[in-house]
């Protein structure tokens, strides 16, 4: 660390990592429930890819919650409860209509509005985490930033041809980017630790990282020919333990191996 470690600031530190940890593992199981579903089998191996890829990010800040004494990774990531948890809305939300098990109905459209809007939000965050006065951090969002390039390329390239393909697509694009854009109010968000975050210079500002994300997005807005969306003010913030019946069920798939014997080693 950089900084004098003192309680205030290792508390800081590991509700940072937990909304950036939450915000990832949520993200990529959303995704592995397209796993055999993608448009076509190149598809269906890039998606797979792209959410392997960010699991393996939420892993590398479990992991440094877990050197930090929070406890055990996989117990951080599989076992707590939605009011423990810190993810944005967005990354919680289903896919579309159904279970992946059973006769599943999801929106291609909407996958890719939310992959964009939440990769190039990342993109934002891993850039201002780069001066982060916690230098693990540094180190780890370095390693993220190489295979990040690569899962923002890609999603900018399908959010941009499904905008300019047909007026089909057109019309049905614009309707899931608005729905994405209705949950990504808190995105950008600290929830009640925001204070705290900015004493420590751990990562910068809210409105600093909003107009980071802005000069991100805008050449790829300009070019669909469509305005920037404004995010709105949060009603449900992740960040504050608040959540969805969504994420209830998510976690209960998600750690059903895991719970049926914790002692084993995954």
């Amino acid at each position: 660390m950089s900084k004098e470690v003192t309680p205030e600031f290792k508390k800081s530190v590991t509700t940072l990592l937990y909304q950036l940890a939450d915000d990832d593992y949520l993200f990529s199981y959303r995704g592995s429930e397209w796993l055999g579903l993608a448009p076509h089998i190149e598809e269906d191996v890039a998606f797979s890819s792209i959410t392997q890829d960010t699991m393996g990010h939420a892993k590398l800040y479990y992991t440094l919650l877990e050197e930090l004494g929070e406890g055990n990774s996989d117990s951080l990531a599989q076992l707590r409860p939605k009011e423990e948890r810190s993810n944005s809305l967005l990354v919680e939300r289903p896919n579309g209509e159904g279970y992946y098990k059973e006769a599943p109905n999801y929106d291609w459209g909407y996958a890719v509005a939310r992959n964009f809007i939440y990769s190039t939000a990342k993109k934002a965050k891993i850039e201002a985490l780069k001066e982060s006065s916690y230098s693990p951090i540094q180190e780890i969002v370095t390693k993220i930033s190489a295979e990040l390039y690569y899962h923002q390329m890609h999603w900018t390239a399908w959010f941009t041809q499904l905008f300019t393909a047909t007026e089909e697509s057109r019309s049905r694009m614009i309707a899931a980017l608005e729905e994405v854009i209705k949950d990504a109010g808190d995105l950008f968000s600290y929830g009640d630790v925001a204070p705290r975050l900015a004493t420590f210079d751990l990562i910068e500002s809210e409105e600093a990282l909003k107009e980071r994300w802005f000069a991100i997005i805008k050449p790829t807005f300009e070019s669909i020919k469509i305005a920037v969306p404004v995010l709105p003010t949060p009603t449900i913030n992740g960040r504050n333990g608040q959540h969805t019946d969504d994420l209830t069920s998510a976690i209960e798939t998600m750690s059903e191996v895991y719970r049926s014997d914790v002692a084993a080693s995954w």
